[in-house]
């Protein structure tokens, strides 16, 4: 393991790559991935601003307000999660801090999937509900959230335990 907390080699580098590079390497893709999360996230939290001033919005029972509630706490702060490296960057913009920056960002990039996972299987839930039934959304949600994780953990492991084994 390097000085940096990064264990050398696990993380795609070169061999002669410098711990300089490897960090602003890291500082790069992290970017790259939190661009792409934002945008989802925005329109999404954005969306759901607007729901209360929806005509059908009075409609809605007690249990679906908690839910809509819920997932509009749970946007913002999924929100909040993948712009705050952006606030880390800009606090600590040339004071030598960058490996912190990298490991404190990618806990915020890591739990802010984690949330918008959890807000969109909340979103569904809620949909159905109004839709179908509160069971029906139930199970939906279940669903999605298991897509979720399989694809964002399960399928990465899986990688993982197969190019292990083949470098044995």
């Amino acid at each position: 393991m390097s000085d940096d907390g990064l264990e050398v080699g696990t993380d795609g580098g070169s061999p002669g790559e410098r711990p300089e590079q490897r960090i602003t390497r890291n500082w790069n893709e992290l970017l790259q991935e939190l661009r792409v999360l934002q945008t989802g996230v925005q329109i999404l939290t954005g969306f759901l601003l607007t729901v209360p001033f929806s005509p059908r919005f009075p409609d809605l029972d007690d249990r679906q307000k908690t839910i809509y509630l819920i997932v509009l706490v749970g946007s913002v702060i999924t929100t909040c999660l993948i712009i705050a490296p952006v606030s880390f960057h800009r606090m600590l913009f040339r004071r030598r801090q960058r490996p912190w920056l990298v490991k404190a960002s990618h806990a915020c990039a890591r739990a802010g999937l984690a949330c918008f996972a959890l807000v969109s299987a909340l979103v569904v839930l809620l949909v159905f509900d109004v839709v179908v039934s509160f069971g029906v959304g139930v199970v939906v949600a279940v669903v999605v959230l298991v897509l979720f994780i399989s694809l964002w953990v399960g399928l990465p492991l899986v990688s993982e335990r197969h190019s292990s084994r083949r470098s044995m």
